[in-house]
């Protein structure tokens, strides 16, 4: 029971580093850059859900929504105030410019919020006693995988069905021959953040009400995690991003449980170097032929 147990847990965490990664692929997939500054926007989320609680007394479904707002916005104005400017500008650019916006946005949390460390409210506290009270699932577990599944779905048919999903997959495919086809790439960049960062607010809340702490850096770790969580699934894919974050989530919990919890970054890299050795699009990745 034990090992359910851990299963369990580590699908509840995975389904977080999942709904983050799916940010970080969207956004590479359409506009081929590496949001670095992605992880920090989740602080932001973890931070205006707090406060909605705490200080406004809203109920945590309406803080998670008014998280979501806020980070959306905040992701197309980055997007249009960092990186468009950029768009014709070198990878090595861009990638300097994500992580300057990453300090800046720590950094003015800390100026904002202060450093210290706040305590997020207690959510869905309870358990789903199973096998005659041998294992017990959190019901804020059930909540996050099942979230998770729902998000994974609904941008599955987005993308499969919709107009606006249909231009993104015609930008990630050739952007020159989607403008020549009358599609709006820079619109289209804009909403993929929008929606990125919409799901780092979701992911934002869902962390924090597992692990209830909130300070300025606190989207870092969960941001390196996901991102590899992105690339060991398949960088650019939506269902590799998925597998990637909850194959993650299992093999960090796995680690901490038998081996070592100091440990279990280094096990967590490891897997992935493995991953990539023998597969290095990642294990759902596609490789892209160029024509020159």
């Amino acid at each position: 029971m034990a090992f359910l147990s851990y299963l369990i847990s580590g699908l509840g965490l995975g389904s977080v580093y999942a709904i983050i990664a799916l940010g970080y692929s969207m956004v590479y997939g359409i506009a081929k850059m590496l949001n670095f500054a992605h992880g920090d926007v989740i602080m932001v989320g973890a931070y205006v859900s707090f406060f909605a609680m705490t200080l406004a007394g809203l109920p945590f479904v309406v803080s998670a929504l008014a998280a979501v707002v806020i980070c959306t916005m905040l992701g197309m104005t980055i997007e249009r105030l960092a990186y468009k400017p950029l768009r014709q500008a070198s990878s090595l650019a861009v990638l300097i410019t994500a992580i300057g916006v990453s300090y800046f946005l720590q950094n003015a949390a800390q100026l904002l919020w202060g450093s210290d460390t706040k305590i997020y409210p207690t959510i869905l506290a309870g358990a789903v006693s199973l096998f005659g009270g041998q294992l017990s699932i959190s019901y804020l577990t059930i909540v996050t995988i099942l979230t998770c599944i729902l998000i994974m779905v609904v941008l599955i048919l987005f993308i499969n069905k919709t107009k606006t999903g249909k231009a993104m997959r015609a930008c990630s495919e050739d952007k020159g021959a989607a403008t020549l086809m009358g599609i709006n790439v820079n619109q289209i960049i804009s909403i993929t953040f929008a929606i990125g960062s919409g799901l780092a607010a979701i992911a934002a809340v869902l962390l924090c009400a597992t692990y209830p702490s909130v300070y300025p850096t606190l989207g870092s770790m969960p941001g390196i995690r996901a991102f590899t969580a992105a690339v060991f699934g398949g960088i650019g894919s939506i269902p590799g991003a998925f597998l990637g974050g909850l194959l993650l989530g299992v093999i960090e919990t796995m680690a901490k449980a038998y081996i070592s919890t100091q440990l279990s970054d280094a096990i967590v890299f490891a897997v992935l170097i493995v991953v990539l050795l023998i597969k290095p699009t990642g294990l759902l990745g596609r490789k892209i032929s160029e024509k020159v």
